[in-house]
């Protein structure tokens, strides 16, 4: 290889034997590890963050295949060289087993035209697919594509798995930096696989650059410690960006843990967002959301700062707004839960869009225009502050709907009270 290429790409594994992490999916015993030892593999989707290895399994493949290997950029590559890919393996005298493994970087960057020339291919056993995307593919990948493919999900790797990589990396003399006499604690191998934050590629990256700009020592090593690591590597890497997959799985836990009252978790998930560039805007909605479907009436306070801090957020912005979104994001966590309103409602929508629900009593009806009192409109109403107590019983769903309960008050919170004046006033249990 040459000492060009970068050190992730140089130590890249070549066999099963080599590869580090994701025992999940490639452990012994386990469906692709048997499928590559016997090659025997089918069209898969290797799925997951940046630097897990989705490319380095491709590698593994292509020095472990009998089978034509070829290789593609989606991001470069276009539905000619796919076809030019395919019509090269059914020749008979390039390719004798008439099969090619095709291995597409990026694939959720194909379009559906470029991933609809693939399918006859795929179908016949001519293309045998390994798709790698940062992408829910899912959500990316044509469907029909997806019900001829397998998909394993890759994880972060772990700090053992990345230390390992990066101890490999510094004994190899072939491949890695083993030639050099480097000097790095195991603190600092430590710091730097927290940092990288279970990317291999970027603990790689960093340890050759800490190894290229450091200058030697008297007797011709490279000492590096844990501040020569952090000016390598500047800041951890973030673990999601804001506008692939991991921003939906970021945001549902944001709300499940305003949700479970838990404000801890919620600012983890706040920081998280905003620290990969999240709208602060989009952060204050959410909030907003969360107060008014899971907070509801047992604390509507919450909705008022939910609204108060999204107002201010737009007008403060960034870097302050994170103050402000921190303050609404544990008011809406700690407070009393009750989704009671929200779920009164999706019951009357439930009967208004499948029932004959009947028509709006007269009494209640609008007699303000000139005409309509004449045929009965308003006629019986009671004007409810005319009344003791500011109350007085009467009738307000139309006669079919008489008696039917949306509403049921929780004990929790603001609502125990709500619970206890509903019941005064119409000696109904809810």
């Amino acid at each position: 290889m040459s000492k060009n290429e970068p050190l992730a790409y140089r130590m890249s594994p070549k066999s099963l034997d080599e590869y580090i992490g994701q025992l999940n999916i490639v452990g012994e015993g386990k469906l692709l590890n048997r499928m590559i030892k016997a090659d025997k593999l089918s069209s898969i989707i290797l799925w997951g963050p940046p630097g897990t290895g989705k490319t380095a399994l491709a590698r593994v493949v292509s020095h472990s295949t009998k089978n034509r290997f070829e290789k593609i950029n989606a991001v470069t590559s276009g539905v000619a060289e796919i076809k030019s890919i395919i019509a090269e393996a059914k020749n008979v005298l390039m390719n004798p087993s008439g099969r090619v493994v095709l291995f597409i970087d990026e694939i959720h960057r194909f379009n559906k035209a470029q991933q609809d020339a693939l399918l006859p291919s795929v179908e016949d056993g001519t293309v045998i697919l390994i798709g790698a995307t940062t992408e829910n593919p899912f959500f990316e990948v044509n469907k029909a594509l997806l019900s001829r493919s397998t998909v394993f999900k890759l994880e972060p790797l772990d700090k053992k798995h990345l230390i390992k990589i990066m101890k490999n990396a510094i004994e190899d003399r072939e491949r890695g930096l083993g030639n050099l006499n480097i000097n790095i604690t195991e603190e600092s191998l430590d710091f730097l696989a927290d940092l990288s934050n279970g990317d291999a590629r970027t603990s790689l990256n960093a340890l050759e650059l800490a190894v290229l700009t450091t200058p030697a020592n008297a007797d011709g090593s490279l000492s590096i410690d844990n501040n020569i690591v952090k000016e390598c590597l500047q800041q951890r890497t973030i673990s999601f960006d804001k506008n692939a997959d991991g921003h939906y799985d970021n945001i549902s836990a944001f709300i499940k843990s305003m949700r479970g009252s838990d404000p801890d978790a919620a600012v983890f998930y706040l920081a998280r967002a905003l620290a990969a560039g999240e709208d602060p805007v989009f952060m204050a909605r959410r909030i907003i959301l969360c107060a008014a479907e899971d907070v509801g009436m047992a604390n509507p306070q919450a909705l008022v700062v939910a609204s108060s801090a999204a107002q201010a957020v737009h007008m403060i912005g960034m870097p302050e707004a994170r103050i402000i979104l921190s303050e609404a994001a544990v008011c809406v966590a700690t407070s009393p839960k009750s989704n009671a309103s929200y779920i009164a409602l999706e019951k009357a929508l439930y009967d208004v869009k499948n029932k004959d629900t009947g028509e709006i009593p007269y009494h209640i009806r609008n007699a303000a225009v000139k005409g309509m009192s004449d045929f009965g409109y308003g006629e019986g109403y009671k004007y409810a502050h005319d009344y003791e107590g500011n109350f007085v019983k009467q009738q307000f769903l139309p006669d079919v709907m008489k008696d039917t309960v949306y509403y049921s008050p929780t004990n929790n919170g603001n609502e125990i009270k709500v619970k206890e004046y509903m019941k005064d006033k119409w000696k109904v249990p809810r």
